[in-house]
């Protein structure tokens, strides 16, 4: 796991910028670390690019099958009737998660995938990037209970766009899972209004 920090006291992410890490920062670290789960540290936090790569972890099927365990564990005896993933990585995540509820799978995929009626939505993602994303015209019944899972959650603004989807269609958010949820405005509004699940302690502070 990578040490970087952003402003006061930021520790964990990927690419901030530095400033000096005071002894408490670096006590407050270690504490974080010693507390994550173990295979955790599977995730590749040394990349060229801007996110971390969960692939090692997905690879490793006893640190998978745990990280699925852990992430389903305060959703199993919540009344859910779908579990939905986010294209791409949440896909996987998501069925993993639906295999182990028991519960169906609904994928959210990128613009343009989907050959039926789809309701869609835009939005701009955490590269800046402009994508859309659709669903299934009607998969969602009025009232349906609906588990979001992506693998990292980052601005928020992905996560918020399949909520906006799936609220369309008159379902329910019955929570949203992720390996990481930043901490960040955005992801900010997601915990407050939705009840979130996350393994990553990431420790960036909450800019207003």
């Amino acid at each position: 796991m990578g040490l970087c920090v952003r402003g006061n006291c930021s520790v964990g992410d990927k690419g901030g910028q530095g400033t000096a890490v005071t002894p408490f920062c670096l006590w407050l670290f270690f504490c974080i670390l010693a507390c994550m789960k173990d295979y955790l540290r599977l995730i590749d936090t040394q990349t060229s690019g801007p996110r971390c790569d969960v692939t090692p972890l997905f690879a490793d099927p006893a640190a998978f099958a745990r990280l699925v365990d852990d992430l389903a564990a305060p959703f199993a005896a919540m009344p859910l009737d779908y579990v939905a993933g986010i294209d791409a990585l949440g896909f996987i995540l998501g069925t993993a998660l639906a295999l182990r509820l028991k519960k169906g799978f609904i994928p959210i995929r990128k613009g343009g995938k989907l050959p039926v009626a789809v309701a869609r939505a835009a939005l701009v993602d955490y590269s800046g990037q402009e994508k859309v994303l659709e669903i299934r015209q009607g998969i969602i019944r009025p009232g349906d209970r609906v588990l979001l899972v992506d693998e990292w959650i980052e601005t928020g603004a992905q996560a918020q766009t399949a909520v906006s989807l799936i609220e369309q269609q008159n379902g329910r958010i019955a929570g949203i899972a992720a390996i990481n949820i930043d901490a960040n405005p955005g992801a900010a509004r997601l915990r407050q209004n939705y009840f979130c699940h996350s393994l990553w302690y990431d420790m960036q502070p909450v800019e207003a």
